[in-house]
């Protein structure tokens, strides 16, 4: 059905028709224009947040659709509640690990030290909008906000959390009731076709898109931006692609796959995101990459968007690694019980403030007030830099979730490896 709408990722093109070559130039174009014409390269950020405004008009029907189908067309309900299981599972141990490790980078690096900030010396005045959104964004306020006004309400928002469980419902409502509600059903997977068209054509503009977002945050905050705070930049971007080579490298190869071969197969997503700062941006199409790869449409309509709220890898990397950066920064010594306290702080804000644009900014600052020992006045000192970090988030992010939709996959032994690797093994 869906997988069939989008053209083949394995026809002959020419190079230049290439998605990924054609956002890479993209991206290129774009940093070479907002670095010799910062200005210029200002206005370009209609482009970007165009694009991205595009794809996220799309994404509640897509996830919508696949859920409802994917859902739908399953006999046994307790199979739902038994992925819906292994999902959590998964995200909360590698959520937590992924804390647990940029806290143990922080402490071996130590990228702030020597800096020697008086915290009574920084402006919290630039920071108080993600205070505000912080304390929005509490566990109690998130799990309420799960629950829509109207039954149809979510499909015309962004909540992905709202759209999943009108999603499940639905489907649920529509399996139970088979076979009067087969016509919902039909009507449904045929939607799926002229849905997953406008996927298509609306990522023809991923150059675009791509070109806009890096020409406006080059222009507007500079490369040089990130020298005084370098070693912060480097140490996340290590930690991170640790965590994607290394660990998910070895959950890789302990259900079968190479992860190097896999991320090579969802390039196209990747460099997407790397130029748009945002892994929605990336996730119809990394919804259609997954079913492709072998994964059955119902574990992937559960797993990607659930993931994307819970399963944050680069988020809580630098969460825990940018709030003991701050409290290095500041000369603050924090004893374990502190660092103890600050990973299950985290744990739980990381839950709290998931969906809500600037997670990563956000979520810090939700676990900075909950933790008094380290300034919240501090996150002005990597304000500037965030934007750069945005985008390693993002595809640490993205790649954790696409890993997680094969692995459950594969718990429930329904994956089917000789699709992912021929997926896989094509060049």
């Amino acid at each position: 059905m869906i997988q069939g709408v989008a053209s083949s990722p394995y026809k002959k093109k020419k190079f230049y028709q290439i998605l990924y070559v054609q956002v890479l130039i993209a991206i290129v174009i774009g940093i070479l224009l907002g670095y010799f014409y910062p200005s210029l390269g200002e206005k370009m950020k209609p482009l970007g947040d165009g694009f991205i405004g595009l794809i996220k008009m799309i994404i509640a029907p897509v996830i919508f659709i696949t859920i409802t189908v994917g859902i739908a067309s399953m006999n046994d309900m307790k199979k739902i509640g038994r992925v819906a299981s292994k999902a959590f599972i998964y995200f909360i141990t590698f959520s937590t690990l992924a804390l647990i490790i940029g806290l143990l980078v922080s402490n071996i690096v130590q990228p702030g030290k020597g800096l020697n900030i008086n915290p009574a010396t920084l402006e919290a005045s630039a920071i108080s909008k993600y205070v505000d959104k912080a304390h929005e964004s509490s566990l109690i306020n998130f799990i309420l906000d799960i629950i829509p006004k109207t039954l149809v309400s979510p499909l015309t928002g962004d909540n992905i959390l709202q759209i999943l469980l009108i999603a499940i419902l639905f489907g649920i409502s529509i399996s139970l009731t088979l076979p009067h509600s087969k016509p919902v059903l039909d009507f449904l997977e045929a939607l799926s076709y002229p849905v997953f068209k406008i996927v298509a054509i609306l990522m023809k503009l991923a150059p675009i898109g791509a070109f806009g977002a890096m020409a406006f945050t080059i222009g507007k905050y500079g490369i040089e931006s990130i020298g005084n705070l370098l070693m912060l930049v480097i140490t996340f971007y290590t930690t991170s692609i640790f965590f994607v080579l290394v660990v998910l490298g070895a959950v890789a190869k302990y259900n079968g796959f190479s992860i190097f071969k896999f991320l090579k197969y969802i390039k196209d997503e990747l460099l997407l995101v790397l130029g748009t700062s945002s892994s929605e941006a990336a996730l119809p199409m990394l919804m259609q990459k997954m079913e492709k790869a072998g994964c059955p449409k119902s574990i992937v309509g559960l797993v990607v968007p659930t993931g994307y709220s819970f399963n944050l890898d680069g988020t809580n990397i630098y969460m825990t690694l940018a709030a003991l950066f701050i409290a290095q920064a500041c000369n603050i010594e924090l004893s374990l019980e502190s660092q103890i306290v600050l990973l299950l702080v985290a744990m739980l804000s990381s839950k709290g403030a998931a969906g809500v644009s600037g997670a990563g900014f956000i979520t810090l600052a939700a676990t900075l007030a909950v933790v008094p020992e380290v300034p919240i006045a501090g996150m002005t000192l990597i304000l500037g830099i965030d934007r750069f970090m945005s985008e390693c988030r993002a595809l640490t992010n993205i790649t954790g979730n696409a890993v997680a939709t094969i692995v459950v996959a594969n718990w429930e032994k329904q994956l089917d490896k000789k699709k992912l690797e021929e997926a896989l093994n094509q060049r």
